[in-house]
């Protein structure tokens, strides 16, 4: 698959001056990386086509602040992150998960999980996708994000870093912590399952 051609600075400053089919040509080339991203970092009950929309409103919003120090793609991936954490920030709940509140095939996936069950289902890969959402949605944005990144998204610490713009150790202390909460919030719920 042959990557597409650069963003060129003439195109920006076309969308600069507001000229419409340049700014609509814009969002069309640059709405599956935008889609990519919040479909990672979204909330469960939030509309993706509403995350989406306010990435491009920052985009647009801040597109005099790009200088051009790095690929305009780069930029546009660090805006949506930015903007997805900052949307978690603001709808902040993270409620404790608890056994009552699986549903009958996440409870049943974990309950095979535990059993170490050599292979689950396809109905219990997909509960079990869902609960591990459901657990992510107890950690605080930055911790899910990080999470996201570096263990469901296999990314390098490097490429968390240039998402992010967090440091080396604060990357690798963040991700060592929200796992230990991540463990903590299976050990609370595996309690619950046994009393």
């Amino acid at each position: 698959m042959q990557e597409a051609d650069p963003i060129s600075s003439e195109w920006l400053q076309r969308v600069r001056a507001h000229d419409e089919a340049a700014s609509r040509a814009l969002v069309e080339r640059l709405f599956p990386l935008v889609q990519k991203i919040v479909r990672a970092h979204r909330p469960q009950r939030m509309a993706e086509e509403d995350l989406c929309q306010e990435v491009f409103m920052s985009l647009f919003a801040s597109l005099e602040q790009y200088r051009g120090a790095v690929p305009f793609e780069h930029w546009v991936s660090r805006v949506a992150v930015n903007t997805c954490i900052d949307h978690l920030r603001r709808h902040r709940s993270r409620p404790e998960l608890r056994w009552a509140d699986l549903t009958a095939p996440e409870a049943g996936a974990l309950e095979a999980l535990l059993a170490r069950e050599p292979a689950p289902s396809p109905g219990q890969a997909l509960a079990v996708t869902d609960l591990v959402g459901r657990l992510l949605e107890t950690l605080a944005p930055e911790d899910r994000l990080v999470v996201q990144l570096l263990e469901l998204e296999a990314r390098s610490v490097k490429e968390v870093r240039a998402l992010t713009g967090w440091s080396t150790p604060l990357v690798k202390v963040r991700a060592f912590r929200a796992r230990h909460k991540l463990r903590r919030a299976l050990a609370r719920l595996l309690a619950q399952e046994k009393s």
